[in-house]
């Protein structure tokens, strides 16, 4: 099964699963496609698209999932490869009036520098991380508490 994960951001990400529904037309995606679609508003024959989802039937489905494919929002990213999952990231974008800025192509860029993700930057670029996502091991994700209390400590040192 193949989890969708739009998040919770009050914009649309119609791009991604129109991809989605496209490679399943050609059938390139032959498993169950499940989307937490948050505020995109999309029927689709080939999906079962839910909007806004209880956390613990989330984590259900992420449980259940073989892939998970999401936009860079950092909770969706995390959530996912803290359970193992194999995740293809796709930012939304400002000039589609997806996000207000481009700043999710850098948490996608990230993450997929250090083998957590496969990071993509087009919707059309989906086919070829699929396929990728065949053979892709991603790296075991371990949660730094220093890092964190680092960028928050230097954080109240700048406002002093």
């Amino acid at each position: 099964m193949i989890l969708v994960m739009l998040g919770t951001q009050n914009n649309s990400f119609h791009r991604l699963l129109e991809e989605i529904d496209r490679l399943i037309d050609k059938k390139i995606i032959n498993e169950k496609v499940v989307v937490q679609a948050g505020y995109t508003k999309y029927s689709s024959d080939n999906m079962e698209v839910f909007g806004l989802i209880p956390q613990e039937e989330l984590e259900k489905y992420q449980d259940k999932a073989d892939l998970i494919i999401t936009h860079g929002g950092v909770g969706s990213i995390i959530g996912s490869i803290k359970k193992g999952k194999k995740v293809i990231a796709v930012p939304r974008l400002h000039e589609y009036g997806e996000h207000v800025n481009d700043h999710q192509k850098q948490i996608i860029e990230n993450f997929d520098k250090k083998g957590y993700i496969i990071g993509i930057y087009n919707v059309s670029d989906l086919e070829k991380a699929i396929e990728k996502s065949k053979e892709f091991e991603p790296k075991k994700y371990e949660a730094s508490n220093k890092k964190m209390l680092s960028i928050i400590e230097n954080f109240i040192d700048s406002i002093k």
